[in-house]
């Protein structure tokens, strides 16, 4: 049963993608297929006979529309992602002091530098004496 709604919540938002990116075909389709509506009522240009546009104004103006109310939609998911970010209301995060302390432990290196002189032909190989 948990199954099943989860895969129902799944094709939920997968519907909801699809419609958000096909808004504009949609509109596209629209026209299409109401086109002699949209001509002889919803053009702009419907009264003036010289001006054959066949309701492209009003499918360019429902396309504007689409932008622009796309554009505000990410304009608001990015302020909402944005303040909640800065306003996380979560649980405070708490410095809490260790219990106990450990005593340092020291470590120690066995490490030879080259720069110093501790081997037999330092003492045979050196600068000439001023």
């Amino acid at each position: 049963m948990k199954a099943a709604g989860k895969q129902w919540i799944t094709l939920g938002f997968t519907l909801l993608m699809l419609v958000k990116a096909w808004v504009i075909p949609l509109v596209y389709l629209d026209y299409e297929l109401r086109k002699e509506y949209i001509i002889a009522n919803l053009c702009v240009n419907r009264d003036n006979p010289i001006v054959v546009c066949e309701g492209k104004c009003y499918l360019a103006e429902k396309i504007v529309d689409a932008k622009k109310q796309d554009e505000r939609r990410a304009e608001q998911s990015f302020m909402a992602n944005l303040l909640f970010q800065a306003m996380d209301t979560g649980r405070p995060f708490i410095f809490k002091s260790p219990e106990h302390f450990e005593g340092w432990v020291m470590v120690t290196f066995d490490y030879i530098s080259p720069f110093l002189s501790r081997t037999v032909t330092a003492d045979i190989f050196h600068p000439p004496l001023a």
